[in-house]
């Protein structure tokens, strides 16, 4: 699974990088929140580090399992995979894989989706994703206080808003020349539906290429945000009254002979009419039978399940998913047939997301729902936030976690995690969360002493 070139084709690369102006190279893996820890390196040594010279305590990282008696994990640099810093173009950033003893590292959630996607191969398929990329550009005071940049951008729906875009529109620019140059294929970008709220709309990919460009394109932003002196933000829910921050996963398989996307026929040849392959409906069928425990790497934070409300403290409704159900083109559900067909969005994932952990457990629960040829039933075509109790329970539709504590408690309830990710990622990922949960519900918000410090 962890591909290490021969010495002559790191040199090849080592020289290719060096006419760049490249200096240093920064391997980089993810933590199991997903963000990116790593070492940098003279461009000299990249045939040390391309052999895993580069060396980590895991102990001093989340999610990696280790003690502190335990022997150091290494990280091997995917040379296949390089992305010269357009800010920084003395450095090369290169996704990386751990190891430990030469061997790839099980709790390294990159290591387990190619695992996973190996799965796929077995059974003669690929895997497509695209991820939709929105981000908040917020300001952030001394206290720590978020508001929106732009004194102007104060509409009560601003989505598609020309104005607040182009008062945005040095960060913009920088974001969506990079991701040209990059190759990525920016196709479309918008103000998206919150003050302060953006979206960058690219080509689909490879599974792992996609999640490697979305955990780049979060240092990106970042990082040209502090440019401006504004703060690039992919938090779930910044703000309570207005709509959180997604990332829904727009998935596909194909077939890795002719490239065939199986999940796309004519709409008259699919009985429900969306242009979705049966193949595509039983991987629908598996994402729902584990839509739950999903939930919890889809939407991995305390605030993530601010976003995933019907309406909440708003004057409309939010968009996000809060039933375990699938639909047409129709966005209250948590699984959706975009128009065309061709592949299904999920979306509840949101920005906090490991896109590689996640990735990985919705490949599986798809295929899982392909080998037992899973139904998912009827695509769900009402305004879902509108139906009674009594209604919703009658077309069998049920909700998905409300908090964070709900989804950890599907996650760890459910067999399929356990034989997907192994038993010690597992354990580490319920023990943050809970942790996470804990220390969240113990701790004394604004809104309460707001609320109550002179009310008793």
């Amino acid at each position: 699974m962890i591909n290490i070139k021969t010495d002559n084709e790191i040199s090849e690369i080592q020289q290719d990088l060096k006419d760049k102006g490249v200096k240093y190279c920064m391997g980089n893996y993810v933590d199991i929140h997903g963000i990116p820890k790593g070492k940098v390196v003279p461009i000299t040594h990249l045939h040390h580090m391309a052999h895993g010279s580069e060396l980590y305590t895991g102990y001093a990282l989340d999610g990696l399992g280790q003690q502190p008696n335990d022997d150091e994990i290494a990280s091997v640099p995917d040379l296949d995979h390089i992305i010269q810093l357009p800010w920084q173009p003395e450095i090369a950033w290169m996704p990386a894989d751990n190891t430990l003893y030469g061997q790839p590292y099980k709790l390294n959630t990159r290591v387990l989706l190619k695992s996973v996607l190996e799965q796929a191969k077995e059974m003669g398929f690929g895997m497509n994703l695209g991820i939709e990329a929105e981000v908040y550009l917020l300001r952030q005071d001394e206290n720590g206080k978020l508001s929106v940049p732009d004194p102007d951008d104060k509409l009560k729906k601003p989505c598609y808003d020309t104005r607040a875009f182009l008062s945005n529109f040095s960060w913009l620019d920088k974001m969506a020349t990079s991701i040209n140059d990059l190759g990525w294929g920016l196709y479309s970008f918008d103000h998206e539906d919150a003050n302060g709220q953006f979206e960058f709309d690219f080509n689909y990919a490879d599974a792992i290429t996609s999640c490697d460009r979305f955990t780049f394109l979060k240092l990106m932003a970042k990082e040209y945000a502090k440019q401006e002196g504004l703060l690039a933000t992919f938090m779930p829910k910044p703000f309570s009254n207005k709509t959180g921050t997604g990332a829904h996963f727009n998935m596909s398989l194909y077939d890795l002979e002719t490239k065939e996307n199986l999940f796309q026929c004519k709409p008259a040849d699919d009985p429900h009419g969306l242009g979705l392959t049966k193949l595509g409906y039983q991987f629908i069928a598996g994402i729902l039978k584990h839509g739950p425990a999903l939930c919890a790497v889809f939407a991995p934070t305390v605030n993530s399940y601010k976003r995933l409300v019907r309406q909440g403290d708003m004057p409309y409704f939010t968009w996000a998913p809060v039933f375990n159900s699938f639909g047409s083109n129709n966005r209250t559900n948590s699984v959706r047939v975009p128009m065309g067909g061709g592949r299904c969005e999920s979306r509840n994932a949101d920005g906090a997301t490991n896109p590689y952990l996640a990735a990985a457990l919705a490949l599986a629960a798809g295929l899982e729902g392909i080998r037992e040829n899973l139904d998912p039933g009827l695509p769900q075509e009402k305004n879902l936030y509108e139906l009674t109790e009594e209604e919703r329970a009658e077309k069998g539709i049920g909700f998905l976690p409300r908090t964070l504590d709900e989804a950890i408690d599907a996650f760890e309830a459910d067999p399929f995690v356990e034989q997907v990710l192994g038993s010690e990622l597992r354990n580490e990922f319920i023990r943050y969360k809970r942790a996470e949960w804990n220390e969240y519900h113990t701790a004394v918000s604004e809104w309460e002493i707001q609320r109550y410090s002179h009310l008793f």
